[in-house]
């Protein structure tokens, strides 16, 4: 399979008062373009260093990150935003929309970073909230606020869907609904999405592709799924 990722001895060293802290520690690492990606492990395994890295978010000490061909580790920052505008959608814990804005204007503001994106109202109505489309987020459940974040994430119709533990924040109900709209967004576009997702929860890697675990910023495994349960078939 075409490779969309791929990690060439990549450390992340902080500091930490005096002291230098590895967060990541020499990993190599490949993901499969169009697949449904989980990577697991407990706090402070590295797991959300190596989605910001992927991301763009932040950079590498050393190694080489290597993005659908594209070599972004020695980017300067207009090119990472750059990137991160024309590759990546982020999903996060907490939704990171604008209260002042509707439902509509916050997945409109994609219009002004990118070209090729989706029509935002379409992007709604694929996330079950074309009824909501001219309500504010105080008007909206958790679940919908979360919808929304997501519909602003494939209106930009990215390569690389990077979430950050995007049902922590919700009921198992709401997280079920959730996840049923990320794979539906890795098995679109003809196989062109990528879906990778950062958790705790180890129930994910029953319906994930293939599941990486982090351990004191090492990769403890990789390990492809041959047959992923569907969503509705795990007991969250």
């Amino acid at each position: 399979m075409e490779k969309i990722v791929e990690l060439k001895n990549v450390t992340k060293t902080y500091l930490s008062g005096e002291k230098e802290f590895n967060a990541l520690n020499n990993i190599n690492l490949s993901i499969n373009k169009g697949e449904l990606v989980v990577i697991l492990g407990p706090s402070g395994a590295g797991k959300s260093t190596l989605l910001n890295l992927i991301g763009g978010m932040d950079t590498p000490t050393n190694g080489e990150i290597i993005i659908a061909g594209e070599n972004i580790s020695k980017y300067n920052e207009n090119k990472l935003s750059d990137y991160r505008a024309r590759n990546i959608g982020f999903i996060f814990q907490f939704y990171n929309i604008l209260p002042t804005l509707t439902v509509l204007e916050n997945v409109e503001l994609i219009k002004d970073i990118i070209n090729n994106d989706v029509d935002a109202k379409e992007a709604i109505k694929a996330v079950g909230l074309e009824k909501h489309m001219n309500k504010f987020p105080n008007q909206l459940s958790g679940g919908e606020q979360q919808r929304v974040s997501i519909a602003r994430a494939i209106a930009k119709n990215p390569k690389l869907l990077l979430c950050d533990e995007p049902t922590g924040a919700l009921d198992s109900k709401t997280g079920v609904e959730v996840l049923k709209l990320l794979k539906k967004q890795c098995d679109g576009n003809n196989g062109e999405n990528t879906v990778i997702i950062v958790t705790h929860n180890s129930l994910f890697a029953d319906i994930a592709d293939t599941v990486i675990r982090v351990k004191n910023g090492q990769i403890e495994s990789v390990i492809e799924n041959q047959n992923p349960k569907n969503i509705d078939d795990v007991k969250w």
